[in-house]
């Protein structure tokens, strides 16, 4: 300790006595050469240099963390894995983080098979939100979902990063009704004025003062929204999520999860039928381009695989089962491929162009200015694309979308055809809503799947659903239970009259 006392006696005495502190070092043990010195103070700066850096790395907004992770490998136990790291996938991850009560109180990973997003449902899509819905839990969904894309910054802002910018367009969407679907729009109508939705109902002459360039003929009714309804950038919603999550400290791994490891104990029906009760353990992650694989052992799985969520259920048994019975039943979600254009109408409207849906099906939005636009429609049932690729097929503008966009809006009959490209619905086929909770014989899956359409418009709003029902157990801002599992199970679907 003589040393030490040495030391600690120099502090107020050391900038007047140099040749002091000379001796104390040679009496502790130093060299007093002014080489040794130099190289004894620059260790001991670099120490502190590198204390100093990861001290910085360890507060929020870092990817430092005392588990120990491989890099590009995910790490070995997790809370909760989120299977796709769309849009859906990262607002639930936002939310567990926003909720947890002690900062990494829930491990979470993220786990997305493309890192390029160069398929991913989320930035392929159109970007827009309506509260034009039929069912109150798509319009509370939505009108959530657009409070908090309107005030973004106050929830997905990075300290000492740009403000994220949605580039929000709220020209509204304009629905077009015939004769014989106008009384289904006033009753929608009425549902969303009560729900509070701003919407409006025009007649035939009133659209056609408003929006001069419509033909109304076969029109018997119009629906505008006046607020909250429009389009925003898709890819920057997705990125705003991510990086947000991970300023939270949710991980991130990039790999495709081939399987599960699962316990499971029999449990007696109110019929007196046994079934099999599942509880996930582990999740197999596998590396792109690689045989290499990692096991994660986790508490709870989010299936929010969009389109793949079919497939990632039936790794689990799902619906393999005998017919007409519980464990027979399949998740009733797979990939439908939608086509969008991009045309050049130097003629079309201009700024006070909505997000036009016509009752023949075909919906139609400015892209920007100068003239530019997306349209497309989706495909009669018996007429479904193949979606092995993600190849567009052009002949399908020309024969089905063209004709029926030049008659409602005659000056698109001079348009150029600019660019295109498709993307994947999440489509359910039992009744193309969404689907939220878990699977009765799956106890620890939580499905977010199924929005055939209009999940990227909602996923603010379902994340924090999803997350309610994992955290606390029930839902506690918007009842979704409606959108449950087992409404497929009791063949009892929840029809949605304004899909698009």
């Amino acid at each position: 300790m003589r040393w030490y006392r040495a030391l600690r006696g120099l502090s107020g005495a050391a900038h007047r006595a140099l040749p002091l502190r000379q001796a104390v070092l040679h009496r502790c043990g130093f060299s007093t050469s002014a080489a040794a010195r130099k190289d004894f103070f620059q260790d001991l700066e670099s120490q502190f240099k590198a204390f100093r850096e990861k001290a910085a790395a360890a507060m929020p907004g870092s990817d430092w963390s005392p588990i120990q992770v491989t890099k590009g490998l995910p790490p070995e136990r997790a809370d909760i894995v989120i299977v796709g790291g769309g849009v859906m996938g990262w607002s639930v991850a936002y939310w567990l983080k926003k909720k947890e009560k002690v900062r990494d109180g829930v491990r979470v990973l993220v786990v997305e098979k493309d890192p390029t997003y160069s398929q991913a449902s989320s930035v392929l899509s159109c970007g827009g939100i309506r509260q034009q819905f039929s069912l109150k839990e798509n319009i509370l969904l939505s009108l959530a979902s657009a409070d908090f894309l309107k005030n973004i910054n106050d929830h997905l802002g990075v300290v000492n990063e740009d403000p994220v910018d949605l580039q929000f367009n709220h020209s509204g969407y304009l629905f077009l009704a015939s004769p014989d679907v106008a009384p289904i729009m006033e009753e929608n109508y009425t549902i969303q004025r009560d729900l509070g939705a701003k919407v409006i109902l025009l007649s035939p002459t009133q659209l056609k003062d408003r929006f001069p360039w419509i033909n109304t003929d076969g029109i018997a009714l119009a629906s505008y929204g006046l607020e909250n309804e429009g389009w925003f950038d898709p890819w920057t919603l997705l990125n705003a999520f991510r990086c947000k999550a991970m300023s939270m400290g949710v991980y991130q791994c990039f790999g495709e999860v081939t399987g599960f490891r699962c316990s499971s104990q029999k449990a007696e029906t109110t019929d007196g039928d046994f079934v099999n009760i599942k509880r996930i353990k582990y999740v197999d992650v596998r590396m792109p381009n690689s045989l290499e694989y990692q096991p994660v052992e986790c508490a709870v799985v989010v299936n929010a695989a969009g389109a793949s969520s079919g497939k990632i259920a039936d790794m689990l048994g799902i619906g393999h089962g005998p017919k007409q019975t519980m464990a027979g039943i399949p998740l009733p979600v797979e990939p439908r491929k939608r086509f969008v254009y991009v045309v050049h109408c130097p003629d079309g409207p201009g700024l006070e162009c909505p997000f036009l849906i016509d009752y023949s099906g075909f919906y139609l939005r400015r892209e920007g200015l100068g003239g530019n636009y997306i349209t497309g429609m989706s495909p009669e049932e018996t007429e479904e694309p193949d979606v092995s690729n993600l190849d567009v097929d052009h002949d399908f503008f020309h024969d089905k979308v063209w004709p029926l966009l030049c008659h409602r809006l005659p000056p698109f009959e001079c348009l150029k055809v600019s660019g295109a490209w498709a993307g994947y619905y999440d489509y359910n086929t039992f009744d193309q809503n969404a689907i939220v909770g878990t699977h009765p014989l799956v106890n620890n899956m939580f499905f977010v799947t199924g929005f055939s359409g209009h999940g990227l418009q909602q996923s603010p709003a379902v994340g924090r659903a999803v997350v309610e029902l994992i955290l606390d157990g029930g839902f506690q801002t918007i009842d979704l239970s409606a959108f449950d599992f087992k409404r497929i199970l009791y063949h009892e679907p929840i029809l949605e009259r304004n899909i698009v």
